[in-house]
């Protein structure tokens, strides 16, 4: 299972979190992240990310509740019987500069009263080093929270391997590279 390594707050995300009894949701999502077998090769870049994209999306479909949201917007919504919701980006299979796009949906989501909370899932940054190149990580995302949405409760939550294996496949993206 992988490990949860990192949190970050920002903006009262755990009193928000608690007023709003947001907290089974919070709990939900960090089952999600740990409920599945994460072996890499501990080399650089060896590690295709699409499937580790795929593990965590079918964790938040298994777990029931949660909504897909459409290109544009955050990946993955749920809410309580208040209407409190909380917002979740993942950013594991994508490039790092990706992330202020992410940041931005969730201000933006937050601003109109969609969400909450966000929070931003990303490998940390050891996990990072055995994987494509360009994939995110955890340095990376307070980066891009600090300078767009610290005025927001935002939580970042940064993973890591639970051991080591063979290399994750790399999949081959629509211009032909290996992702």
């Amino acid at each position: 299972m992988p490990v949860i390594t990192d949190i970050e707050d920002y903006a009262g995300f755990s009193e928000k979190a608690t007023r709003l009894n947001l907290g089974v949701l919070i709990e939900e999502i960090e089952e999600i992240l740990e409920g599945f077998s994460l072996l890499v090769e501990e080399r650089r870049k060896a590690n295709g990310t699409v499937p580790i994209r795929e593990q965590i999306d079918e964790g938040f479909r298994k777990k029931g509740g949660w909504t897909n949201a459409l290109t544009g917007d955050f990946d993955w919504t749920k809410s309580i019987s208040t209407g409190s919701a909380i917002g979740v980006e993942v950013q594991v299979s994508g490039r790092s500069d990706l992330l202020a796009v992410d940041v931005l949906h969730l201000v933006d989501a937050m601003r109109g009263g969609r969400i909450d909370l966000g929070l931003i899932i990303v490998p940390d940054d050891q996990l990072s080093k055995y994987l494509t190149d360009r994939t995110p990580n955890f340095a990376t995302a307070k980066k891009h929270v600090l300078s767009r949405g610290q005025d927001y409760p935002i939580r970042i939550v940064g993973f890591r391997h639970d051991g080591t294996g063979s290399a994750i496949e790399k999949k081959r993206t629509n211009v032909g590279r290996a992702d």
